[in-house]
């Protein structure tokens, strides 16, 4: 099969399935290209939850777009990750085509769309989708529905009990044990669907956004529609269901290629990218590298969607607990980058909700959203990496005219230009800028091809 056409050469897809196993064909001709094409510096982008294969491919081709302009010396090679992710399609994305995120029906009707990525991402769970849709459409009125939902939600997620696979989900760990499992579902369905609703009342009286991410103005005054917390609930469950996707794609495929390629190619400089679940997803794939392999010299994770304590080795508020990355950012020779922005509703607002709910089933009824921002459920793309001794913090500006660290991590405040996008996930996916491409390139220094490289026959 052929690559899709994008703005850069060479090129390359690499597909993994919901278990992290590759497509054989699509490895083995990037490990042959990389070779060809006399690649020195190879940069692997993994997209996030909430995308399909084409939107994933659209990413690539307008973040990568003005890499060579930027870098005209230096040898790169292009990797787009494509894993099974699900995506929302009510959710705008800024800057994408209509046709890729269209202004779907308002919520709680689950539109074909979105109906056909569930079918896709769940497969075998055709009836228990339909009965799914089915309630959102009618909205019925008896608490017990909102139950009956509950359930139908917990089976197609097939939420996974305190295990070896649960780890995949967590993000800390105390005691060898994952504090942040999907155990929302122990409560009362109804009861989290009023949380949802509430917590997404607030993001719309806020107001829409404009392009430019200003205020257009307040929205309107409404009681909460608890079935508006139920599509919400869905979302919330799809997201654990691919957060642990996400872990078992980044350790058990991608870490283990990244290793095949060092044994035959060991001088290329791999530099990963993750956006949201992405950035889980190449953060899990250093724990997945084979031992002594030194081939990644740099990470740049953007609005990731996991823990900000994810590397800690110790947790501020539990001294039994880590991150399960723990050290994890030591196997980059190199630094590990952190892009956040406070314009990021779905991480500064809908993830600690979710996360608190999935450890502490008090819930949120009596707290201030806001107050959740720097606490214990806080998201990597929120605030930057945490509790991890060394980091080093900058502005955007500053990081683009500074020399960047040359190990540790680094937090990069990059809400001058992550700003645009609407509720409920405010701008977290608006993350094509060419400054966040200087970053890629500034981590990774990536500016000019070595003294030894061969001379690049490849035909063009």
């Amino acid at each position: 099969m052929a690559e899709p056409a994008v703005s850069v050469t060479p090129y390359w897809e690499l597909t993994f399935d919901a278990d992290g196993d590759p497509d054989a064909g699509r490895r083995d001709r990037l490990l042959a290209g990389v070779a060809r094409h006399h690649v020195r510096d190879l940069i692997v982008f993994a997209h996030g939850w909430n995308s399909d294969r084409s939107g994933a491919t659209r990413l690539y081709d307008r973040f990568f777009a003005p890499i060579p302009q930027l870098a005209p010396a230096a040898r790169i090679g292009y990797v787009g990750v494509v894993w099974p992710s699900m995506r929302f399609s009510d959710e705008p994305i800024p800057d994408f085509p209509r046709a890729v995120a269209a202004e779907m029906p308002r919520r709680p009707v689950l539109d074909k769309d979105t109906r056909h990525a569930l079918l896709e991402t769940f497969p075998g769970r055709a009836t228990v989708i339909d009965q799914i849709a089915r309630l959102l459409e009618q909205q019925p009125r008896e608490e017990a529905e909102l139950e009956e939902f509950g359930r139908l939600v917990r089976i197609l997620v097939d939420v996974v009990p305190p295990g070896p696979q649960a780890l995949f989900a967590a993000d800390t760990l105390c005691e060898g044990v994952p504090q942040d499992s999907p155990d929302m579902f122990s409560g009362s369905t109804a009861a989290l669907c009023e949380e949802f609703a509430r917590a997404l009342a607030q993001l719309e009286a806020r107001g829409a956004t404009a392009p430019d991410g200003t205020p257009e103005g307040p929205a309107s005054f409404s009681l909460p529609n608890p079935w508006e917390g139920a599509h919400e609930l869905l979302r919330q469950a799809t997201y654990y269901a691919m957060k642990r996707r996400a872990g078992t794609v980044g350790e058990r495929g991608l870490g283990r290629v990244i290793g095949q390629l060092a044994e035959r190619r060991d001088e290329v400089r791999v530099h990963l990218v993750g956006h949201s679940f992405g950035a889980r997803l190449v953060s899990f794939a250093l724990r997945g590298l084979p031992k002594g392999v030194r081939t990644v010299k740099s990470v740049t994770l953007l609005q990731g969607a996991f823990s900000h304590y994810a590397f800690a080795s110790r947790l501020p508020h539990d001294a039994r607990a880590g991150g399960v990355l723990e050290g994890q950012q030591n196997r980059v020779d190199g630094p590990l980058v952190c892009c956040y922005s406070r314009h990021d509703s779905a991480l500064s607002t809908m993830y600690p909700l979710a996360s608190r709910m999935a450890g502490d089933a008090r819930g949120i009824a009596a707290l201030d959203v806001g107050r959740m921002l720097g606490d214990k459920w806080g998201a990597m793309g929120h605030d930057g990496v945490q509790a991890v001794p060394g980091t080093r913090s900058f502005e955007l500006a500053d990081a683009l005219r500074a020399k960047l660290p040359t190990s540790g991590c680094v937090n990069i405040d990059a809400a001058a230009v992550v700003r645009r996008g609407g509720p409920p996930a405010g701008a977290h996916s608006d993350i094509v800028h060419r400054e966040l491409a200087r970053v890629v390139l500034a981590a990774g220094r990536i500016d000019r091809p070595a003294a030894t490289d061969p001379p690049d026959r490849s035909p063009v």
